[in-house]
């Protein structure tokens, strides 16, 4: 119940002090990752990003104009919804989607839950993965790729261990899917060892594979339905044997320390 008392701000502190106390330890432990050099990975997939982008924006432009009516009048202006996310070489660029959730707060001006804010018609663009079509912008300017380790909130940077921050060596992706669906919710340590394992094989074979299991993973009614209630948590850092953890892996007396500082 601690955890729940938590405002975001208290929520990052626990992770820079996980980050602190148990990174070296870890970092100690792993080995390098070794980023693919072929010539498909340094310049064919960026022109193969180029064409399906631009393809993909002249004929999903119909649909976006319906999504962006609708938007409109279930959420009202903005209908966008922009971030800040991580890119290649940990450099920052805006994502932008079509507006889904309410900015509803609580007493403590604290957000919702996602799954508290979303609308009807939110979660049907999110099961639907319709909300991913604007990142064929993305795509196309050079920000993302098609296949590649989803593009993360800035936070997330120094909570990474020196493998998963490999992740980073490559364009963030609109999926870099399972390569077997998983029969539950995903964890972030299956993603993140996904996304290494992504960065040390990509080639043009792996990214035919993996764009074949991105409309799998797209249509999987579970993997549909994780992501649109957001179940799986905020990513905090890593336990002591060193799997990543969100929220509810953290010790108690990390809460603890923080709630009894902040009285």
């Amino acid at each position: 119940m601690l955890r729940d008392e938590l405002t975001k701000a208290q929520r990052w502190e626990i992770a820079d002090a996980l980050a602190a106390d148990r990174l070296p330890s870890i970092n100690s432990k792993l080995e390098d990752v070794h980023p693919s050099t072929t010539f498909y990975a340094r310049y064919g997939k960026r022109a193969v990003d180029i064409i399906v982008s631009g393809i993909a924006l002249i004929a999903t432009l119909p649909v976006n104009l319906v999504i962006g009516v609708v938007t409109f009048f279930d959420l009202g202006r903005p209908i966008f919804f922009k971030q800040r996310r991580v890119g290649r070489n940990a450099e920052l660029f805006t994502i932008i989607k079509f507006r889904n959730m309410r900015n509803t707060t609580d007493e403590n001006g604290e957000l919702f839950p996602s799954k508290d804010r979303v609308t009807k018609f939110g979660k049907f663009v999110r099961k639907t993965s319709l909300d991913e079509l604007l990142n064929f912008w993305s795509v196309f300017k050079g920000d993302m790729s098609i296949i590649g380790p989803r593009p993360l909130v800035p936070e997330y940077v120094g909570r990474y261990n020196k493998r998963h921050r490999m992740r980073l060596a490559v364009r963030p992706g609109l999926e870099c899917p399972p390569r077997e669906l998983p029969d539950h919710v995903w964890t972030w340590q299956e993603q993140l060892d996904n996304d290494v394992w992504y960065v040390e094989n990509v080639s043009f074979k792996v990214d035919c594979r993996m764009f074949a299991n991105l409309v799998r993973f797209a249509l999987d009614s579970k993997s549909a339905n994780a992501r649109s209630t957001s179940k799986r948590g905020t990513f905090m850092g890593y336990d002591e044997n060193g799997s990543a953890i969100n929220l509810d892996g953290v010790p108690v007396e990390y809460a603890e320390k923080i709630l009894s500082g902040s009285r």
